[in-house]
């Protein structure tokens, strides 16, 4: 299978998997799980679900496992963008080419519906479903937890919001982005060798990967948001450079920039040569988020 369509089936099972997980809910309780079930069943690229499964793979970790870490990280993942849209963040009203949650619902649900999201993440990986060890549970909790708190995710954004972030240098928007894109990423791909409680070597080789790959990801979107356009996107661009907010490209400038992207995502791919063909489709997944045009 190559990259393309295994995003795309990867795509409808997740989709399909948190279809299941999310019910609708009758009563007044319901209009914040329909704006969970909105903003989490909104399609997208699930590129960290796909991380996980492959990762999985990379140790034959059943399948079922793999799935239901990965739809816990898209919850996660979804909750950060609902509350990302929000006027009193990035004040976005396109994500997805659709309208986001607080502008299909109101503010209020919208940051309920990234609440329960965030939270309902943690149940599904506490679930024995999910692995029957506790202790693999636990450390799946305890990952996630630090890669979306003050220490990764949430601390980057932080940063992003900052007077700061004007003024940062090529290391400080690094370590931005290492926070706030780059620890969802790390968490993806680390998450199946939890699952499969690996060795040590094959661990550390996935934390490199996922590191360059998170950089390069981030790289690429600062490309895009120069470069393309809302519609292209399904968001708005451009908002970084009109906030006068340091980034790659404006360190770096365009080529310099696409430059550092594809050297990462060799430098990623080179750091999985110890499972060979195994490791194929992610070593193509490091090649697309550079190339992607969305």
């Amino acid at each position: 299978m190559n990259l393309q369509d295994a995003l795309a089936s990867q795509g409808e099972t997740i989709s399909a998997l948190l279809d299941r997980l999310l019910p609708p809910v009758e009563g007044p309780r319901g209009r914040v799980v329909e704006a969970m079930r909105y903003s989490a069943l909104s399609g997208g690229k699930r590129l960290r679900p796909f991380l996980v499964r492959e990762s999985a793979r990379l140790f034959d970790v059943p399948e079922e496992r793999a799935l239901r870490a990965g739809a816990a990280i898209e919850m996660i993942h979804c909750y950060s963008l609902i509350h990302d849209d929000l006027p009193a963040m990035d004040d976005s009203d396109l994500r997805r080419g659709r309208p986001t949650a607080h502008v299909a619902y109101d503010e209020a649900t919208a940051i309920l519906a990234g609440d329960g999201l965030l939270t309902e993440a943690f149940t599904v990986l506490g679930d024995p479903q999910t692995h029957d060890s506790a202790a693999v549970r636990i450390e799946l909790v305890r990952h996630l937890a630090a890669a979306a708190g003050a220490a990764g995710m949430v601390g980057g954004q932080m940063i992003d919001m900052s007077p700061a972030r004007a003024h940062l240098d090529l290391a400080g928007i690094s370590h931005l982005q290492s926070l706030k894109t780059g620890a969802l990423i790390l968490f993806s791909c680390e998450a199946g060798a939890i699952l499969a409680q690996a060795p040590d070597t094959a661990r550390k080789a996935l934390v490199g990967y996922a590191q360059d790959l998170g950089l390069a990801f981030q790289i690429a979107d600062d490309i895009l948001d120069a470069e393309s356009t809302p519609e292209a996107l399904g968001k708005p661009t451009g908002q970084d450079a009109s906030l006068g907010k340091a980034t790659f490209v404006g360190q770096l400038g365009i080529d310099g920039a696409r430059v550092k992207a594809v050297s990462l995502a060799a430098s990623a791919a080179q750091r999985l040569d110890l499972f060979g063909q195994k490791a194929d489709l992610l070593k193509e997944a490091a090649a697309f988020v550079v190339s992607r045009q969305s």
